[in-house]
């Protein structure tokens, strides 16, 4: 199963195998607390984009379709689908830092993996 969960919400067994999602380390968060299996800053959203949509809700369409482009024109398809593959065995949670979990990266990433897989 693929889940999304804020980082800054306590870990728990039913994540499973989680991964920060987020380019930047979140704030105010030690690695201990975070729990993380894996740190994937290769399918996190650029510095650009980040600053562009600002999670602004109001540009969520136009952030999903920059972010799909921006992870096909890296070659990072592939590793959305080893991700959705994980996730058919065992639970893998995709933790971010936003505080909108509805319009954050994890959110489109769970959307998207699950179109792939």
């Amino acid at each position: 199963m693929l889940k999304i969960k804020r980082i800054y919400d306590e870990p728990s067994p039913e994540d499973g195998y989680r991964i920060l999602v987020d380019r930047l380390w979140p704030r105010g968060i030690s690695k201990d607390r975070a729990r993380v299996d894996e740190w994937a800053r290769d399918i996190a959203v650029s510095d650009d984009l980040r600053r562009w949509y600002g999670h602004d809700p109001a540009k969520w369409d136009e952030f999903r379709r920059r972010y799909k482009k921006e992870l096909s024109e890296n070659g990072r398809m592939d590793r959305l689908r080893e991700i959705g593959e994980r996730a058919k065995t065992e639970n893998v949670t995709l933790a971010f830092g936003a505080s909108d979990v509805e319009h954050s990266n994890a959110a489109f990433l769970k959307d998207l993996i699950s179109e792939l897989v």
